[in-house]
């Protein structure tokens, strides 16, 4: 059986190129951190990277921190914001991924920090108004936490028009960027974020490997300690292969970047529009079925419920995702889908999460429809005979 992959949201193939790149880079096995030659072979790959990546994002190589992943990079940057910027209060939204919310959270919990929550709409869009207002209501430090493109839903939000909302407030901003870094392009010398976050593997990297964006006149410091790495933002020994693997897939990402989006936007225009005829009664969440969301995600309304629908569709070799890679075990759902859809929608009907990738293909989501077809007949079926 061809196996169908559509959940690239929650993490993509590696490209066969940045293989190639991680297994040379596995060869410069010292230490950046040392001072000879083999260290400084190490220290090459690494820096060039960053500069890449700075280039990309208009910023200065220094303002760039390699670390894990969006999460590691999620929680430093808010910590940080918390233990060493003096912020006593965080504006956010019940869209973010999980390791925003948790952690800002467990700032109020331990620290006493006052959060406050921007409510989305019915289509979980964020009013912007809502923000300046609520920045003018207090005196307190503020971060304000909101993330570019939702991994589940697709809206986007203009993080711009945030960002200078922020500004002309005296607040810092943090972003989470990480499902549309590399697919969009972003220049931070005209978005003046403060703080910003990337995973390597949702644009074909490697997993284990992704960077903050620190804007050097925020003062943020290190939660990791020990040694003076990453500009001693973020102790440890760097993962070279991880950072190289990083920078190729970037490379890759930002140079066929018209290219692939198009190609995506197609795929999906058609699995809209085919999926729509296939199901009767099926919606679609947020703005994921518009032109203007993330072009790589597309939430689906199944008009019946079905909590092993991802199971079914796994068994006819098709993956997708019935929310966040995060929350897949979860037995309820996931706070983004609570604050869009009411109680009765969430018992009669079914979330689900397809997500693309420049491999995506045209015969690939004609397969899914068909399974999803025949999964809504046997719905209809069960239900006559009951």
């Amino acid at each position: 059986m061809d196996k169908i992959y559509l959940d690239n949201a929650a993490t993509t193939p590696l490209d066969e190129a940045v293989i190639s790149e991680m297994i040379a880079a596995m060869r410069s096995f010292g230490n950046p951190s040392s001072t000879h030659s083999f260290g400084q072979d190490a220290k090459i790959l690494i820096e060039n990277v960053r500069r890449n990546i700075a280039g990309y994002l208009n910023v200065s190589p220094s303002e760039i921190v390699f670390t894990s992943c969006g999460t590691e990079s999620n929680n430093m940057i808010i910590k940080s914001c918390v233990y060493h910027l003096g912020v006593e209060r965080i504006i956010t939204s019940p869209l973010e991924h999980k390791c925003v919310a948790e952690t800002i959270m467990e700032m109020k919990s331990r620290n006493g920090v006052e959060v406050i929550f921007l409510r989305p709409d019915k289509n979980g869009d964020l009013n912007l108004n809502e923000l300046e207002t609520a920045l003018k209501a207090s005196g307190k430090k503020t971060l304000v936490s909101l993330m570019h493109a939702n991994n589940e839903i697709g809206n986007i939000l203009d993080i711009k028009k945030a960002a200078l909302i922020c500004k002309e407030n005296g607040a810092l901003y943090h972003s989470d960027t990480v499902q549309s870094m590399a697919h969009y392009p972003l220049d931070f010398s005209e978005i003046p974020v403060d703080f910003a976050s990337c995973s390597a593997h949702k644009f074909h990297g490697p997993k284990g490997s992704g960077f903050a964006f620190i804007r050097k006149s925020s003062g943020l410091k290190s939660l990791i300690t020990g040694g003076p790495q990453e500009r001693s933002l973020r102790a440890g020994t760097e993962n070279v292969a991880g950072i190289v693997g990083l920078g190729k897939a970037m490379d890759i990402c930002i140079h066929n970047m018209e290219r692939y989006s198009s190609h995506i936007q197609q795929v999906k225009e058609y699995a809209v529009n085919k999926i729509s005829a296939a199901v009767p009664g099926i919606k679609f969440n947020g703005r994921s079925a518009e032109k203007e969301s993330l072009y790589t995600v597309l939430s689906l309304l199944l008009p019946f419920n079905d909590p092993l629908i991802g199971l079914k569709l796994d068994m006819k070799g098709i993956a997708v995702s019935q929310g966040s890679a995060c929350s897949s075990g979860a037995s309820k759902p996931s706070m983004v889908m609570m604050m869009i859809l009411d109680d009765e929608e969430m018992k009669k009907t079914t979330p689900l999460r397809i997500s693309f990738s420049h491999l995506t293909t045209i015969q690939e989501i004609d397969s899914l429809t068909a399974a999803l077809k025949e999964i809504a007949e046997n719905q209809a079926i069960e239900k006559i005979n009951v």
